[in-house]
């Protein structure tokens, strides 16, 4: 089990966490993703280390950005 936190920015309310969570759980292995907007993070767990690359192309799928690991 792996679990990652993310700095998104972009992020404003409820609907801009529902499609970055939308777009995570694309990504095979994923088994959570939790978003907090007003912090402007999202941690995801998996059950194996993802690939920041993946994780970067599903929030920008989303319309937002991707910053570091947090």
């Amino acid at each position: 089990m792996s679990e990652s936190t993310y700095a998104v920015s972009g992020m404003a309310c409820g609907h801009c966490a529902g499609f970055v969570t939308e777009e995570i759980e694309t990504i095979a292995g994923v088994t959570a993703v939790a978003v907090d907007v007003e912090n402007g993070t999202v941690t995801v767990t998996s059950d194996r280390i993802l690939d920041v690359a993946d994780v970067r192309a599903a929030v920008e799928a989303a319309g937002y950005e991707l910053g570091s690991r947090t």
